[in-house]
């Protein structure tokens, strides 16, 4: 029994030496191994395969071990549009450094640069992808890190455009320090829960900078969303933290920095909203903290639909929006309280740096724009001043308990 133990434990030592003392699989044309596929074919698990710079024209490249894959000197990998490009179906795989194009495009498939399938403690960075379909494609995949790669798709119509970096049922991962544009959704998740979205820009895609439904418990941090199609929509979602984020020129007749519908239980903090046609339209949406936000030069900088219940509106600054607050109900339990409005005209005979007098944010004139839009015409007329002021007098279409009853005299730093 000794001699069988000493036999295994010496068969596992050479295993594990000549393990540590393998040279990685060099891949080039003038290389033994000329192809990605017939190095990932002669690896054995967790080998380096070291991919020289050049031009590989392959598809449907399956990574089915446990293997790191690192490009040196960018080499690309053109898949002439002939469908996916590499599938990950193992554990424990990094791709690192290439430059991937020519995604094919297909109406019944979703062919992606680099698909990760039922799949753990994967890395993807530092790719440039062009000329796709869809980018980066996570399917059933957890405990992974896509980190600064760069997705520039060149999306026309919605129908044959895929989105730049896809979640579907994956949990646990990081995004992170990603340029995402010209794809249909920047960043599209769907029954994806613990996610971190850190520091990415995504920008000019087609529809949505960022949109995620069924996702709970993710955060959203320190991005960047700007002139993408729609905004960005967060719907059906709870437990969601938005933090220190910039939504920024998403124009458009059904345009909007942040779209929230049926999110529960959420902060949305230190965020700036600029030049967007809203800058939050909030549709069903119940106990979210908003505090410390900046709402500049929006059309509207908060649209309130029906059924929002128990929200928190604190430390919050209102700078130079046509409409603050846009209110679409006589019913209203949710707090205004301590937020800066530049349209704020009181004042402060105690010098403590609140207003003496309570604001009312919803102007009767939002709420007539928003049951006959072609008002609008009169934004700057004297008429919209005389009915506004009438209003604030004797509340009659607006809630008369929706105000700030401690606006700030100076803006929140």
């Amino acid at each position: 029994m000794m001699r069988y133990q000493s036999l295994l434990n010496f068969t596992f030592l050479l295993f594990v030496t000549a393990h540590l003392w393998a040279k990685p699989i060099v891949v080039c044309e003038s290389c033994e191994v000329k192809s990605i596929s017939e190095g990932i074919e002669r690896a054995i698990d967790f080998d380096t395969l070291i991919v020289k710079k050049g031009t590989y024209k392959e598809y449907n490249i399956l990574v089915d071990k446990p293997l790191t894959l690192i490009g040196e000197g960018y080499p690309i990998i053109d898949g002439e549009k002939k469908g996916e490009i590499i599938r990950v179906v193992s554990d424990d795989v990094t791709i690192d450094g290439f430059f991937i194009i020519n995604v094919g495009t297909s109406y019944t498939t979703d062919y992606a640069a680099i698909r990760v399938v039922k799949s753990e403690n994967f890395l993807i960075q530092n790719v440039v992808l062009e000329k796709l379909f869809f980018g980066i494609y996570l399917e059933k995949s957890n405990y992974g890190k896509v980190y600064h790669n760069k997705i520039i798709g060149d999306a026309k119509d919605e129908y044959n455009s895929g989105n730049g970096i896809q979640l579907w049922y994956s949990h646990h991962v990081e995004v992170s320090n990603n340029i995402v544009q010209g794809a249909r959704d920047g960043i599209y998740l769907e029954f994806s829960d613990n996610i971190i979205i850190d520091n990415n820009k995504s920008t000019g895609n087609l529809r949505y900078g960022l949109h995620f439904m069924f996702s709970d418990d993710d955060v959203y941090s320190n991005n960047l969303f700007e002139n993408n199609g729609a905004g960005v929509a967060v719907m059906f979602s709870k437990g969601i933290i938005m933090k220190g984020n910039t939504f920024r020129k998403n124009w458009g007749t059904a345009s909007f920095g942040v779209l929230l519908k049926e999110i529960n239980d959420a902060e949305i903090s230190n965020n700036t909203f600029e030049e967007n046609t809203i800058g939050i339209h909030i549709e069903g949406s119940n106990r979210i903290n908003y505090k410390g936000n900046n709402f500049i030069n929006n059309g509207w900088g908060i649209k309130v639909l029906g059924a929002c219940y128990a929200n928190s509106f604190t430390g919050n600054n209102f700078l130079y929006n046509s409409f603050d607050i846009s209110y679409d109900s006589k019913l209203n339990d949710n707090v205004f309280d301590g937020n800066y409005w530049s349209d704020y005209t009181g004042y402060d005979l105690d010098k403590n740096g609140i207003g003496d007098v309570p604001y009312r944010p919803v102007k009767l004139f939002s709420y007539i724009v928003n049951k006959t839009p072609e008002a609008i015409v009169l934004l700057r007329s004297l008429f919209m001043d005389i009915i506004d002021f009438s209003e604030k007098v004797s509340p009659v279409f607006t809630p008369d308990n929706l105000l700030d009853i401690n606006p700030l005299m100076t803006k929140v730093q």
